[in-house]
């Protein structure tokens, strides 16, 4: 097993890898933001966003030099970008107990947010990217705790 591990250092693999690279294009680049409102948690308004959760994606996008667009709409239309790779995050009133967990890729709850309510809450990224998952995990532990 330690063999393969150092085979795979070698040829320059990463793990956790995104296979379609969100986190490198994310950093310095543009953080697109999916938001599907929920009273307390988020709003939109216009072309931006604000509440809690819009302030850790702010803070997530500043964390990686990375300008925010906002789309707002449905759970469902959301997570169809997220699949379409339309969209790099979703955030709204989703919790651990989410239909979308065969669908998309979903953080640890985090029931720490500021209006959640008791609630476990999660965000959303696209299927398979497991780096940009895992950075933005962490970024959210050291803001909101596990």
């Amino acid at each position: 097993m330690v063999a393969g591990v150092l085979a795979l250092v070698g040829c320059g693999i990463t793990v956790p890898a995104d296979p379609e690279g969100t986190l490198d294009s994310v950093r310095g680049g543009e953080l697109r933001v999916g938001v599907s409102a929920d009273s307390g948690l988020v709003e939109t308004h216009g072309d931006g966003a604000s509440g809690p959760l819009a302030e850790l994606a702010m803070e997530y996008a500043a964390s990686l030099h990375a300008k925010v667009r906002w789309t707002a709409g449905s759970e469902e239309t959301l997570v169809m970008y997220l699949e379409e790779r339309k969209l790099d995050l979703v955030i709204g009133g989703i919790t651990d107990q989410t239909p979308w967990l065969d669908h998309v890729g979903v953080t640890r709850g985090y029931a720490g947010i500021e209006g959640a309510d008791g609630r476990s809450i999660v965000m959303l990224v696209p299927p398979g990217e497991n780096a940009f998952l895992s950075d933005l995990e962490r970024f959210l532990d050291e803001e909101v705790g596990s």
